[in-house]
């Protein structure tokens, strides 16, 4: 059992309510760096060329092509900077400070191409209604290091989380990647069937889209930091398309409850936090909805034994 202080380390509280003007710039920082990655990047099912990933200082694009080099940009969590790095050692640091939306995005389209890496990319923002273009938010500002940094920390056990938890997983399965969009770190199993046409409907976020990134059954497990009808970060677990009765479950641990608004289970970060063990705590809610998923969706067996650690034979 870990020392409430141990724990306040290294699964801190993240209240929506005293970060949400934080959370909402960085949000538009993240599609910033998040729509170069996808204008640079070959596409790949499901969207899966445009996220980001869990690093040991904060969120990394990883290398992206352009002509003969590469480069990389990493939100620093630790030293508040984001920085550019070319395969040609070109480098360059940003502060992550209080600045509007609009100078982050002019400060890191002229470090880009002071490093002759020009990527014009489409300034208006994703999966958020009354979307301001990159260049002319003057609205969101805030910046602070304290809870960016409990933002990083958090998803830096999320990370560790979804990765063991995906790590028995025998069918495909997308890695644990952070999505901007939401934004959410995300882990998704396949049932290898074809799904339902999406009904779409994101905002400011093309029908198509969603219908690509669905074109499958799916049973996703993630984390996000909350935001409308869920004002508190938590886990979540869902399936697409989930039939009736899906949401008739009790799962692992008691404190899992079904929510109607977003038609997933969720397990409050702080019911997690508080619990003797964090991690088996979170790790058993991805799991027993995993499990609920196979059993009301009628996966194949072999996929859903799998996900419990029992993956068939090897001849």
């Amino acid at each position: 059992m870990s020392s409430p202080a141990d724990r306040d380390a290294t699964w801190p509280s993240l209240p929506l309510e005293a970060w949400s003007d934080t959370c909402a710039t960085l949000h538009m920082w993240l599609q910033i760096v998040g729509k170069i990655r996808l204008v640079q990047s070959p596409w790949t099912n499901h969207s899966w060329h445009v996220t980001l990933y869990v690093g040991p200082r904060g969120l990394t694009t990883s290398a992206i092509p352009y002509d003969q080099r590469s480069f990389e940009i990493t939100f620093d969590f630790i030293a508040h900077q984001l920085v550019v790095e070319s395969s040609d050692g070109g480098a360059a640091h940003i502060p992550l400070e209080p600045q509007s939306v609009a100078a982050f995005y002019r400060r890191v389209m002229d470090e880009m191409g002071r490093l002759g890496l020009r990527v014009p990319i489409h300034k208006r923002p994703n999966e958020v209604a009354d979307a301001i273009p990159f260049d002319e938010d003057e609205v969101h500002k805030a910046y602070d290091r304290d809870y960016a940094n409990r933002f990083w920390r958090i998803l830096v056990q999320s990370d560790r989380v979804l990765k063991r938890f995906r790590a028995r997983f025998i069918g495909k399965c997308s890695p644990v990647h952070f999505f901007w969009g939401g934004p959410d770190l995300a882990v998704t199993r396949f049932s290898g069937r074809p799904a339902p046409p999406h009904p779409g409907g994101i905002p400011n976020l093309p029908d198509w889209v969603a219908r690509e990134a669905y074109s499958h059954e799916v049973s996703s497990c993630g984390f996000w930091a909350g935001g409308g009808p869920v004002a508190y970060p938590a886990f979540y677990a869902y399936a697409y398309p989930a039939p009736d009765g899906f949401a008739a479950a009790t799962l692992e641990p008691a404190a899992a409850r079904w929510d109607s608004s977003l038609g997933e289970y969720l397990l409050d970060w702080n019911d997690a936090r508080v619990a003797d063990d964090p991690h088996a705590t979170a790790l058993a809610f991805a799991r027993s909805a995993y499990r609920h998923g196979c059993t009301v969706c009628d996966w194949d067996a072999a996929l859903a034994a799998s996900g419990e650690g029992q993956p068939p034979p090897v001849s």
